[in-house]
């Protein structure tokens, strides 16, 4: 067998690492070498791979410590079936290549994952003795998120936790049904226990100790998770509602949707065309909906029986649509819930308005001054001289918002 360099490794296993989309770093606990010694830092900036909710765009050094894997879910190239190219990186192989990165102040951080070897126990251990000697040998004090495996002794996974920013356990698919169809050898009961778990833990570690009075750092960035969107059939509705209910049972700090990509080989069972990525857009968009602006997921979904989203409007703007009787809203009197379900109005525009107001009546002028789209909130709002007659009721007011229609290729 002809041996792989590392460079071709490192083009192998970082390519194979990109359908994995839970990688952001927001959260994390502020580190910095410069006063205390170390290596590394989570607040410096430079070639952006994802993005922080403050705007900060952090990069990671983001691959897989291998691509070899003992399961076989249909919908992953790096399955045991499949014929793709194999490579396989040492820890110390990782250890040196984070280093060696930040120091060229290509990366802020590490994003690692790894296919199944040996065991769900082997794999977690290389995993944790990457972050620990990165951690307590090497003084790295970047960011590091781990993919952790749900099947891994909790002992591990704990571990894991005292050295790395996030831990994040995919639950691959929105429904038991579509796992066992599509990943048999995973345990749908057995991922949600082990999120539960570590949920436990981070709450656990978060408590001041009685003698210091000082709380303990474990995975200060908290935990993610990932769902594959278009592989199994489910609806906008049914993926939704399942990233509710893990907000809600493990406090998880981000859902993130990954749109499926065709892979080759593939099974039957898998749909042979990509879903658009507007949908995942769209899914993220009312993501932050349902956790933000005080949406329920059914009042989300409502405007279409199938329960998918709407792909040519975003979701609050759809909603606004469907609800024309709850506008329009007078931006000098209305309470903030209301005021956060008009298109166009965010989190910080709705709390510049409720503080400005205080001292004047707004016009739209003040509204143009705080960024906000005239065009997209004319016909939902009242402000001073300003109200909408009869724009609001006009029976081709979705089509003011729609996009213009596009010529299809022919080939």
């Amino acid at each position: 067998m002809v041996v792989k360099t590392l460079k071709e490794r490192l083009a192998i296993l970082s390519d194979a690492a990109k359908y994995d989309a839970s990688c952001a770093s927001s959260g994390t606990v502020k580190r910095n070498s410069s006063a205390s010694g170390g290596l590394g830092s989570t607040e410096g900036s430079g070639i952006c791979h994802a993005y922080a909710p403050d705007g900060r765009c952090i990069s990671l050094l983001k691959i897989l410590l291998t691509n070899f894997c003992i399961y076989d879910c249909a919908y992953c190239i790096n399955r045991s079936s499949s014929n793709v190219a194999r490579a396989r990186f040492t820890t110390d192989e990782v250890i040196w290549l984070t280093l060696e990165f930040y120091r060229r102040n290509y990366i802020e951080g590490l994003f690692l994952s790894s296919g199944i070897i040996r065991s769900s126990d082997h794999t977690m251990e290389e995993l944790v003795r990457v972050a620990r000697e990165l951690r307590t040998t090497h003084n790295f004090r970047g960011y590091i998120h781990l993919k952790t495996i749900p099947e891994a002794s909790q002992a591990l996974i704990e571990e894991a936790g005292l050295y790395a920013d996030r831990l994040s356990i995919n639950i691959e698919l929105p429904t038991d049904k579509g796992i066992t169809d599509y990943a048999p050898q995973k345990q749908p009961a057995g991922i949600r226990r082990s999120m539960g778990a570590l949920r436990l833990k981070i709450e656990d570690m978060a408590e001041p100790t009685l003698k210091t009075k000082r709380r303990r750092v474990f995975a200060p960035a908290g935990q993610s998770t990932q769902m594959i969107v278009g592989a199994d059939g489910a609806s906008d509705a049914t993926i939704l509602g399942t990233s509710a209910r893990l907000y809600g049972s493990y406090h998880l700090k981000r859902v993130y949707y990954s749109a499926f990509s065709p892979i080759p080989d593939a099974s039957s069972k898998l749909p042979l065309v990509k879903p658009p990525l507007i949908r995942e857009h769209r899914l993220y968009q009312a993501d932050w909906l349902y956790r933000f602006y005080g949406f329920d997921i059914g009042e989300i979904t409502s405007a279409r029986p199938d329960g998918m989203l709407d792909l040519d409007l975003d979701p609050k703007l759809s909603w606004a649509l469907s609800h024309r009787d709850r506008f329009p809203v007078d931006v000098n009197r209305a309470e903030k819930e209301m005021l956060l379900r008009v298109p166009g109005f965010g989190t910080k525009t709705v709390a510049s308005i409720l503080a400005a107001r205080r001292f004047r009546r707004l016009r739209l002028d003040d509204l143009k001054r705080l960024g906000v789209s005239l065009k997209k909130v004319r016909p939902f709002i009242v402000a001073e001289s300003w109200t909408p007659m009869r724009l609001a009721d006009r029976s081709d007011l979705r089509g003011l918002f729609a996009p213009p229609p596009e010529q299809l290729a022919l080939f």
